[in-house]
């Protein structure tokens, strides 16, 4: 749902049909928030504080009859994730090494270093696509908004990932050496 919302958005805007289409975003993002409730680990509260900022989004939507509210979700979404990874930055672990850990339970000094730059170099993602997506509303045309939000953002956030997987790969190769 979370991938399908630029899409799903896009489509109910342009085809006059968010009357039905909002309340079953809701819904799917209710069953969304119930299911995380029953997950542990650290990545629990961004899936409920996502869940939940996309009802509210759907709510003021429905009730103000105004569907640009709906626009906000990607950045509120990167809102989210920027919170919840730069304040782990805060504490004594961060969330990357968090979920390092879940793998490897007795992670290196160099792991540590590692995972503490991962994680600020995603806090840097999320403030250039939450940035991006803000333009994208504020700038008010759809196929823009749907092509960031729905494509690109995606295809970089993929690439990020596939890139630190790499870059994690060496780090732990010579790790091990």
């Amino acid at each position: 749902m979370l991938l399908a919302w630029p899409v799903l958005i896009g489509f109910g805007l342009t085809h006059h049909s968010l009357h039905w289409l909002l309340p079953l975003m809701a819904l799917l993002l209710v069953l969304r928030l119930r299911q995380a409730r029953r997950l542990r680990g650290p990545m629990r509260y961004v899936i409920q504080c996502v869940a939940l900022a996309g009802i509210t989004l759907c709510a003021a939507s429905y009730l103000l009859k105004a569907h640009q509210w709906l626009l906000l979700y990607p950045v509120v979404v990167n809102l989210v994730m920027l919170v919840v990874f730069g304040g782990s930055l805060w504490t004594t672990m961060p969330l990357v090494e968090r979920l390092a850990r879940i793998r490897d339970p007795h992670l290196s000094s160099a792991g540590v270093h590692y995972t503490r730059r991962v994680t600020q170099v995603w806090c840097g993602f999320f403030i250039v696509n939450g940035a991006i997506a803000w333009f994208t509303v504020v700038h008010g045309e759809m196929q823009l908004w749907t092509l960031w939000n729905g494509l690109i953002a995606y295809l970089l956030m993929g690439s990020l990932m596939a890139a630190e997987w790499l870059v994690r790969q060496r780090v732990i190769k010579r790790d091990a050496e």
